[in-house]
């Protein structure tokens, strides 16, 4: 379904180079500004919009596609296949770690593996949705590994 969120999803994603990232409202804030600050990656937060704080996580799911930005949640029912198909998604990132130190970590680590790899591997959407159409699950012990899609 074409819709503004979509058609603007985009259009941004030509005009940045930044990782976009839709997170959901299990992150904390902390987490959220250390991807802005430190990271400068192109966050969405639920939590800053109204009408998307109690939003089902099927809807999460739909509007990360829309605006064609990489789920980001420390949610494990995202990696049900059957509920949230890998094809139908703009690619899902679960994150598991016991203490905020530990999700910096692995913060600092896929934005190194995912997001700053060589632009001439990969271009236009693979570039900007690293994940496009697959699931990620790192925890503390993750080593950089990729599934191959």
């Amino acid at each position: 379904m074409d819709t503004l969120a979509s058609r603007l999803g985009a259009i941004i994603g030509g005009i940045t180079d930044a990782p976009r990232v839709y997170c959901d409202a299990n992150l904390s804030a902390g987490l959220i500004r250390f991807m802005r600050e430190r990271l400068r990656w192109d966050v969405f937060f639920v939590m800053e919009e109204e009408d998307l704080r109690r939003a089902s996580d099927i809807e999460h799911f739909r509007m990360a596609a829309q605006l064609r930005r990489t789920l980001l949640t420390l949610d494990k029912d995202y990696l049900d296949d059957v509920r949230f198909p890998p094809a139908e998604g703009s690619g899902v990132l679960v994150m598991s770690a016991p203490q905020e130190e530990q999700f910096e970590r692995l913060l600092t680590q896929i934005d190194r593996v995912l997001f700053r790899q060589p632009s001439d591997k990969r271009s236009g959407d693979a570039f900007r949705m690293p994940l496009l159409g697959r699931k990620l699950h790192v925890h503390t012990d993750w080593q950089g590994e990729l599934e191959q899609p």
